[in-house]
């Protein structure tokens, strides 16, 4: 079988094909980060069903590929989003410091811009463990529990996780975000320390912590998915 097929139409799409024993039904993925299409199948599905699959969902799929944004490379020049506003990217004058500065509304990264990105992300990186572990830190507190870890990851599907033994994980791109909206993903994880569900007593911890989050809940879904169109790493 292969592991691909060709939707056809205008334009065609390509779609990844992956064989998984725990799904259940046919599935189709679109990547917020490349845009790439992967229809998850379960063990014994044919490829003329996954392909009829496809074209039931062409429509769907050639809407939501027409709404992925452009990549966009966080270099001197560009403005990026951090902690809500769009900042300025500025070079640092050659024979600067290799790590980014913060300063007067903007932000000064290394000239070479193959040592900018990784630094600017870096940056990011420290800028959100230091935001999230402030406001875990003080909503764990509020609520009388302790958690056992902070883990920021780079994550497509999710914003923020909490386990069973209480550690807990963020996207560091919440840093782009409005501060408020950063402050609700960290109440709406730690409220999983008491309610590992979604339940209407967890809902109602959450807005113990953070009350009135509909805004924030709403700017993820609106404008969530513009902070994974920003590249950290030169390509080709």
């Amino acid at each position: 079988m292969p592991d691909r097929l060709e939707l056809p139409g205008e334009p065609p799409v390509t779609v990844i094909l992956r064989r998984s024993a725990r799904a259940r039904r046919l599935s189709l993925r679109v990547s917020r980060l490349d845009g790439r299409v992967t229809l998850s199948m379960p063990r014994g599905v044919s490829e003329a069903a996954a392909m009829a699959f496809a074209r039931e969902k062409a429509g769907w799929l050639r809407g939501h590929l027409a709404r992925q944004l452009e990549p966009a490379f966080a270099v001197a020049g560009t403005a990026l989003p951090f902690e809500g506003r769009e900042v300025a990217l500025r070079a640092a004058e050659p024979g600067a410091r290799r790590s980014v500065i913060y300063r007067d509304g903007a932000l000064y990264v290394p000239p070479d811009e193959a040592r900018a990105l990784p630094a600017l992300r870096a940056f990011l990186r420290e800028s959100a463990r230091i935001r999230l572990t402030a406001a875990s830190d003080r909503f764990a507190a509020r609520l009388g529990r302790g958690y056992s870890q902070i883990a920021l990851r780079d994550t497509r599907s999710r914003w923020g996780s909490c386990s069973s033994d209480g550690r807990l994980m963020y996207s560091w791109r919440l840093i782009m975000a409005p501060p408020a909206v950063l402050e609700y993903v960290a109440a709406h994880e730690v409220a999983h320390l008491a309610h590992m569900d979604h339940s209407r007593a967890f809902w109602r911890v959450v807005e113990d912590l953070f009350p009135d989050h509909a805004a924030q809940r709403g700017w993820l879904r609106t404008e969530g998915n513009a902070l994974h169109r920003w590249r950290f790493e030169l390509t080709g």
